[in-house]
């Protein structure tokens, strides 16, 4: 065990070993900014900060630490005191080749602000309301104040322009009030209490922590950058940034996700989407210069707009953070801890100094954060748990630092005073969050609350964020777009509307009409009230311009997760769906939910509500079919019955009735439960000795249902098929039928419903 801890930097020695007689005979050679130096600076960093960041988290703390150590170790606290030459020359102190580091430092600045601003949870923050808030303002309070007090006693001697005191008392208040979300998030999600009540608030906390933070740190800039208290600068400050927040949370939201879906839908170059938010960021940091403030406010806000675009998330936060993580924040870090040097914590002064730093920020932050716990109506055990993990600074503390070194707040004596409070209470807080939460019982709704998420998470409809609809001028398409406006506006997703007909190009033209299907699609979602952003559906629309497969496959690249197809012809001959819907299916490989509007549809496609059965078998696909029927009958106001049918013909599935009777209840109760967690009421049906497709239609015959869900696998073979069920409840049912299909085909082996 201990081996495998030491392995991420048994290559540690040989790296500094060689890199050091690499830099001296590259600084030997040239006294100006050397490129091949910068190279190994950034592989020195990235090497030594991600093998400690790797030992850092397999003993539970954050990689950021290892990260910080890194530097720390490079630089004059350790490898500057044990051999200065190979320090220098690895290092050296040139403005021209500091530059050069510095310049990627600044950059990846922007870049960590921006996925901080990614992670933040804004609606976590609206749900959890009026106590975060409370609870923040408590936590910021006292803190800022112990800090505010310490920066105006502190000895002249430590900062680097007494005139500024104010600015620089300012400085530690908001250095010692603001928690690390990053950090407090990881340690949460570690131990399991993301979405327990208690992780919740301390996250939103964190979240409205680190968000203040940010605008009082872009206010601090200003006063900065003018020397002196400047009521007027300060003013315009202050009023640029209300005003840059508020449209960037109105205008701009509604904006950035316009800016990607573009990117995304209209251009071929590789990563367009990531080169957008590239651009947004840089951009929004310039525009928050432009008004007086530091650029990370600007950086920080992007982040929260893209990490509220409700298409491609998942996508682009993989992509970014694999960037951010593996190159950037080794870097950054690893210069402040460079910046760093721990070696003048030897005069007894300044580590008393430090250690009262490490105390008043401790304290003032776990007691702010108690007191305003114990006010927002926690209990005991709650506000310790909050207090413990409100004590980390982590990135957040040492960007905050850098930034006041930069700018000539800071001394480089109170930087590394700052710097070591922060490694201190980050390592301290992951133990102390740790025994805290593992105390706390959970109660009979947290828990009811907690499964029922844990249920979404691995759902199908829960985890759809953008469909795609392919229709022609039918009324079968009509049906079809009332069908996918209502999935869609149970979460606001926004829809792609493909017209593929004759008059594709008039359909598209009226996408504005009564009639159209968007204006279907946005009627039906409309009346779907389970979610706050129920009805606030945005609808695309796409005309095909070349053949109906090519048209198909081109929209399918775009990240579409579902295609809900309503065209004239479902069915042909032979046992064969038609041509056109075979030429969809075969250009997208994710589910398809294939519409066929038949009986009181016919004449009204767009119905009050829906009357849904939903055979179930157990299978993965049928359960899909059940969660989409579920979904119908909660946004539709409608009644759902549920039927159990075997998935197989064999006689010998007949055998041991008691136990087969036990499992088709147990699979029956299933589908209660699940119609129970979205408040659905259902109808359980249980049909025994009859084939599956006999057992449907039958309860077609005898019950008042109109549209029947049925989950599907697509059947590997040379055409669309979806087994011997699917294909004779399309044909024979009198009531319109909805096929919901897994996204790989499988071989036929049994059928399933």
């Amino acid at each position: 065990m201990q081996w495998s801890l030491l392995r991420p930097v048994g290559l540690v020695p040989a790296v500094l070993v060689l890199t050091t007689i690499a830099a001296g005979a590259e600084g030997g050679k040239s006294a100006g900014p050397s490129e091949s130096l910068l190279i190994l600076q950034i592989v020195l960093l990235i090497v030594v900060g991600r093998g400690l960041g790797e030992i850092m988290q397999r003993v539970g703390q954050p990689s950021v630490i290892g990260e910080l150590l890194a530097g720390i170790i490079l630089g004059p606290s350790l490898l500057g005191w044990l051999w200065p030459e190979a320090q220098h020359a690895i290092f050296p102190k040139t403005p021209e080749q500091k530059a050069m580091i510095d310049g990627i430092a600044q950059f990846g600045i922007l870049l960590l602000l921006l996925l901080t601003g990614m992670e933040t949870d804004l609606k976590l923050v609206r749900k959890v309301g009026k106590a975060a808030i409370a609870i923040s303002i408590a936590g910021i309070v006292v803190p800022f104040a112990c800090g505010f007090a310490l920066g105006e006693f502190l000895p002249d001697a430590l900062l680097p322009n007494p005139q500024q005191r104010l600015v620089a008392s300012l400085f530690m208040g908001t250095a010692l009030s603001i928690s690390s979300v990053k950090i407090v998030a990881v340690v949460v999600r570690e131990m399991n209490f993301m979405r327990r009540d208690v992780g919740q608030i301390i996250v939103a906390t964190a979240v409205i922590d680190d968000t203040i933070g940010w605008i009082i740190i872009a206010v601090i800039f200003s006063l900065a950058s003018h020397n002196t208290l400047d009521i007027g600068s300060v003013a315009k400050a202050v009023l640029g940034t209300l005003v840059f927040l508020a449209i960037s949370f109105t205008i701009g939201r509604r904006l950035v996700f316009q800016l990607i879906r573009w990117a995304n839908d209209t251009l071929v170059s590789t990563a367009p989407v990531i080169t957008v938010i590239l651009l947004l960021m840089g951009t929004m940091a310039l525009i928050t210069h432009l008004i007086g403030v530091h650029t990370v406010l600007g950086a920080f806000v992007a982040g929260i707009l893209v990490g509220e675009s409700p298409i491609l998330t998942r996508q682009i936060d993989e992509r970014l953070r694999g960037l951010i993580s593996s190159f950037f924040m080794p870097v950054f870090f690893g210069l402040a801890g460079l910046a760093a040097d721990l070696s003048v914590l030897r005069d007894p002064n300044l580590l008393m100094l430090t250690g009262l730093l490490v105390v008043i920020a401790s304290v003032g932050k776990f007691g702010g954060a108690f007191v305003g716990g114990t006010l927002g109506g926690l209990n005991y055990r709650e506000s310790l748990a909050l207090a413990s993990g409100m004590n980390a600074r982590g990135s957040t503390e040492v960007i905050i630092a850098t930034i006041g070194l930069s700018i000539g707040v800071l001394s480089q004596n109170l930087f590394t005073m700052i710097v070591t409070m922060a490694i201190v209470t980050t390592m301290a807080m992951p133990p102390m969050l740790r025994a805290a939460l593992a105390r706390l019982p959970m109660n009979k709704e947290e828990k009811e609350r907690l499964e029922r998420e844990e249920f979404e998470k691995r759902g199908f409809v829960a985890n759809l964020e953008r469909p795609l609809l392919a229709v022609d001028e039918s009324v079968n398409a009509t049906f079809a777009a009332h069908v996918a406006g209502l999935i869609a506006g149970m979460r606001g997703l926004p829809i792609t509307v493909l017209h593929v007909g004759k008059r594709a190009t008039e359909q598209e033209r009226g996408r504005d009409g009564e009639e159209s299907h968007e204006a279907v699609v946005k009627r039906a979602a409309e009346t779907v009230t389970s979610d706050p952003e129920a009805g606030n559906v945005d609808v695309t629309t796409r005309i095909r311009r070349s053949d109906l497969g090519e048209a198909v496959g081109e929209e399918a690249k775009k990240g579409f997760d579902l295609l809900v197809v309503g065209i004239d012809k479902v069915v042909a001959t032979r046992d064969r769906f038609d041509r056109k819907v075979e030429d969809i299916a075969a250009q997208f490989e994710g589910p398809l939910a294939i519409v066929l509007a038949k009986g009181s549809h016919l004449k009204q496609p767009v119905p009050d509500g829906l009357n849904i059965l939903v055979p179930v078998s157990g299978s993965a696909v049928s359960k899909r079919g059940a969660e989409v029927a579920v979904a119908l009958a909660q946004a539709g106001s409608g009644s759902l019955r549920v039927i159990y049918v075997a998935t197989t013909r064999d006689k010998g599935a007949q055998r041991g009735v008691s136990r087969g009777l036990s499992q088709e209840t147990g699979i029956l109760k299933d589908a209660s439960d699940l119609a129970a967690r979205y408040d659905v009421d259902i109808t359980t049906t249980l049909r025994v000795n009859r084939s599956p497709e006999a057992a449907i239609l039958r309860e077609i015959d005898t019950t008042d249902v109109d549209l029947v869900v049925i989950g599907v696998d697509r059947i590997q073979a040379d055409h669309l098929s979806f087994g011997g069920v699917a294909d004779a409840v399309l044909r024979q049912s009198k009531v319109s039928v909805l096929l919901v299909s897994s996204g790989e085909a499988r071989r036929a082996s049994s059928e399933k419903a």
